[in-house]
């Protein structure tokens, strides 16, 4: 086989991990081919984390402006213009989604680039375009998720969104229905509300982000209402169909979805935010062992795919946890399993996960339930933020609270949640507390700034029963 065919490694799927394993290898010496069909970069910088969060910080200020009134002063008039937060979508964020910067870097680093569809057909061996590669040391699988879409009747014949076309959009609909109120459908639907697009949200889970603690979802349903944001939750789409919008909503051509208790909501769009779906089978990990009805990549604590010599597996493939910041932790395991460094394995008992919703949700560990199910001897303390010093001056937008979770026979945290003003820069915090198994007795005993978020930590645990 000629040189050019023939590689120590290959990665199939360029996101944020995918392109960080690439280069490490690569300046580790070794010979890495890299394939994705798609933007170098993944997901993260092009539709998700960095464009969405310019988003939500253009919101956010909207909403601050809007509670000066009480505070500070007064505030002639608050008006929001999307084109300005597009610009800067297409300009800072996304290149207007070109990739250059991004394949000059990783070629750099002496990673071969093909933009090609990446499948693995049998040990070692990866077909890309009609071309066979051969990966002399190993493959490594990074191919993310893409949006799941639920089967509601008639969602087919409408022409729906995802946090794609919401992502690209120059302009923004003036009414929408929202499949969906996990972390993607909160975040996107504050977002839209708040520069003025009326918007429903459906969650048929009985709460919003509801892989949360019951009062995340609790809390933040009440925040949208009081935004005007209408939420629907334990119940689902039934079905969708073509609408015509009222002239009072500007007239044309709409979509009216239908609700399981058969109530109707009519809308200009629909944006679906349902979650997210793997395909181990699509990338062919089927032909090295992995079932071809499996809905991630099972992986061991070396994020080596089980069953399967010389494969490794990243990111939201690998089931645990769709976040840029488990796809890079993974990749810096998988780059030293295949250099030969030691190093820690993987472990996920404290993973950290933000919602960027106001107030902003942070969470790390176990909820309440999970702790439950795990342990005999479980502790809660929880403070409402606005009962906190820095929360009482916080004044306005300073909903939230600090949670945390214990097990009492151990004498550790083991889950936190903080929602609030920076609730994920809080969190952090905790996270140390839940990954180091910080004795309670530690975390009584240290000092807490005064007046901070933060010092809510120590009056929850002081809460702890």
């Amino acid at each position: 086989m000629s040189d050019d065919t023939t590689f120590d490694i290959i990665v199939i799927g360029l996101g944020p991990g995918g392109e960080d394993v690439a280069g490490t290898l690569a300046q580790g010496g070794l010979s890495v081919l890299a394939l994705d069909h798609r933007l170098v970069g993944g997901e993260c910088p092009y539709w998700g984390c960095v464009p969405s969060k310019m988003m939500i910080r253009a919101a956010d200020a909207l909403a601050e402006a809007r509670r000066v009134p009480g505070l500070a002063g007064t505030v002639d008039a608050v008006t929001p213009d999307w084109s300005v937060v597009a610009q800067r979508v297409r300009d800072e964020a996304t290149d207007d989604w070109d990739d250059t910067v991004a394949v000059e870097r990783l070629e750099g680093k002496g990673v071969t680039f093909r933009r090609a569809t990446g499948r693995i057909v049998g040990p070692g061996r990866v077909e890309a375009d009609g071309t066979t590669y051969t990966a002399r040391r190993g493959i490594v699988v990074n191919t993310g998720t893409t949006p799941a879409v639920p089967p509601v009747d008639g969602l087919e014949t409408v022409p729906y969104w995802t946090n794609h076309e919401l992502i690209e959009a120059k302009q923004l609909p003036a009414s929408v229905v929202v499949l969906g109120g996990g972390a993607i459908g909160s975040e996107l639907s504050q977002v839209m509300a708040r520069f003025g697009t009326t918007v429903t949200v459906v969650e048929a889970a009985p709460r919003l982000v509801a892989a949360e603690e019951p009062e995340s979802g609790d809390r933040l349903k009440e925040v949208f209402e009081a935004e005007g944001i209408t939420v629907h939750v334990g119940v689902g789409a039934d079905r969708v169909e073509k609408a015509t919008l009222d002239e009072g909503a500007g007239g044309g051509e709409g979509v009216k979805v239908v609700l399981a208790d058969g109530i109707e909501v009519v809308a200009e769009r629909v944006v679906v935010a349902t979650g997210r779906r793997a395909d181990p089978a699509a990338v062919g990990l089927d032909t090295v062992g992995v079932a071809s009805d499996a809905r991630f990549a099972p992986v061991d604590d070396r994020c080596r795919v089980e069953g399967a010599d010389g494969v490794w597996a990243i990111g939201d493939i690998t089931g645990k946890g769709a976040f840029t910041h488990v796809s890079m932790y993974q990749a810096g395991i998988v780059a030293r399993d295949v250099l030969g460094q030691e190093g820690p394995a993987a472990d996920y008992e404290a993973l950290p996960r933000v919602t960027f919703t106001d107030p902003e949700i942070g969470a790390v560990g176990l909820t309440e339930k999970q702790a439950r199910d795990r342990y005999d001897s479980v502790q809660v303390g929880l403070t409402p933020l606005a009962e906190t010093t820095r929360g009482w001056i916080h004044a306005k937008g300073n909903e939230g609270f600090i949670k945390v979770v214990a097990d009492a026979d151990r004498g550790v945290v083991v889950g936190a949640t903080t929602m609030g003003p920076a609730g994920g820069e809080v969190m952090g915090a905790l996270a140390v507390a839940v990954h180091a198994e910080v004795p309670l007795d530690t975390l009584r005993s240290m000092i807490y700034a005064y007046p901070t978020f933060h010092r809510g930590i120590e009056d929850a645990i002081s809460r702890l029963e």
